[in-house]
């Protein structure tokens, strides 16, 4: 399951490193270009809200392999796209397709134990981190060999392959829910009003998501500019830095039951934002980028384990609709990130992006850390 959500996750974000280019080869002003990843955010979240509770009333295998096929006929009409209409649009249907990673992630929880599900957890999301994070060095370095259509056709390949195995190998659940499906989706809205934790998880995941996106979206328009000149694969190469975030979950993981989820998470959030403070600080420094990519991904994925944690702690029966609504928030807050990212980028360069995650992050320490204070009703 983990080399699964990997894989999909993957195609959020294989576009980013791959704007310049496809700005280039499309002659698609740098304005314009944050609406690709956005739209396959925007996807994402839009199939977290519609097709996410599927999980809880319907067998979720059967849920999967919809999915698969229209991931891969979404990378398929990506790889012929020639305008940035068509492009946003099937980078939208890929966004769609992607929620197999929100199928699974439920599907592991339910199997765990209460007494492994931090483990358990933290295993998946390590797979969802080293997805998210070697996507960039993937892509980029396909891009610079083969062009940046190849990128598509590749994750197109893989999509099909994957989607085979979990057809063969899924283990099958049971539903959870009898409910008709307009009230399933109006559920959601009730247990967000039910319960405060999942309120706060998920404003606070959101703001942190988008500022993590905001950094990603701009970074290979920031590095293939002076002083750096850096082509599509060295700027997909800054994936391997980030790899650092797996430390972050990983260790979070096996940390979240000892500590507690509310000092991790108030941890993490400080490594983001002294992160932030070197991007504004070294901006023309490669060991700034460095040292700030690292702290950022160390941060954002070591908060993701105990806020995920605490969010599948509340009602056992109703995990894929409180993941849709957790998820939800976080992928409006990356879609949002992107395109709010690039546009600071396109106005006030790498300053006015470190400014705009300084401030997302800022707010999300401040909102955590009075929330965390106040008693549960």
């Amino acid at each position: 399951m983990a080399v699964v959500v990997s894989a999909t996750a993957a195609n959020l974000y294989y576009n980013q490193p791959l704007l310049p280019s496809i700005g280039l080869a499309l002659n698609i002003s740098e304005h314009y270009l944050g609406f690709i990843p956005s739209a396959t955010q925007i996807g994402y979240a839009a199939a977290i809200f519609f097709i996410s509770p599927l999980g809880d009333r319907y067998e979720r295998k059967s849920i999967i392999r919809y999915l698969t096929v229209i991931l891969f006929l979404g990378l398929v009409a990506t790889y012929f796209s020639t305008s940035l209409l068509p492009l946003v649009f099937f980078s939208f249907v890929v966004g769609l397709g992607a929620n197999i990673t929100q199928q699974l992630i439920p599907l592991a929880s339910s199997l765990a134990t209460s007494e492994n599900r931090g483990k358990v957890i933290s295993t998946i999301m390590t797979g969802l981190t080293i997805g998210i994070l070697i996507s960039r060095v993937i892509s980029g370095s396909i891009s610079e060999h083969f062009g940046w259509r190849s990128v598509y056709l590749f994750a197109a390949v893989l999509a099909a392959f994957f989607g085979l195995l979990l057809m063969r190998y899924l283990p099958k659940n049971k539903p959870t829910s009898s409910l008709p499906y307009p009230q399933l989706l109006g559920s959601m809205l009730m247990l967000l009003k039910k319960h405060r934790t999942l309120r706060d998880a998920a404003i606070v995941g959101g703001l942190w998501f988008a500022a993590f996106n905001a950094l990603w979206a701009t970074l290979a328009i920031h590095v293939g500019e002076s002083p750096f000149h850096y082509n599509a694969q060295q700027a997909g190469l800054f994936g391997v830095i980030a790899l650092a975030g797996v430390i972050g979950a990983k260790v979070s993981g096996h940390l979240v039951d000892k500590y507690g989820s509310v000092r991790l998470i108030s941890f993490g959030l400080l490594l983001i934002l002294t992160g932030f403070v070197i991007f504004a600080l070294w901006r023309d420094s490669l060991a700034g980028l460095i040292v700030g990519i690292i702290l950022v991904d160390l941060g954002v994925f070591g908060c993701q384990i105990p806020n995920q944690v605490r969010i599948f702690s509340i009602d056992p029966k109703a995990q894929s609709r409180i993941n849709a609504i957790y998820m939800l928030c976080y992928y409006i807050g990356a879609a949002a990130g992107s395109a709010i990212g690039v546009h600071f980028m396109g106005i006030s360069g790498w300053s006015g992006l470190s400014l705009f995650g300084l401030s997302l992050t800022l707010i999300a320490l401040i909102y955590h850390l009075v929330r965390s204070k106040r008693p549960i009703a």
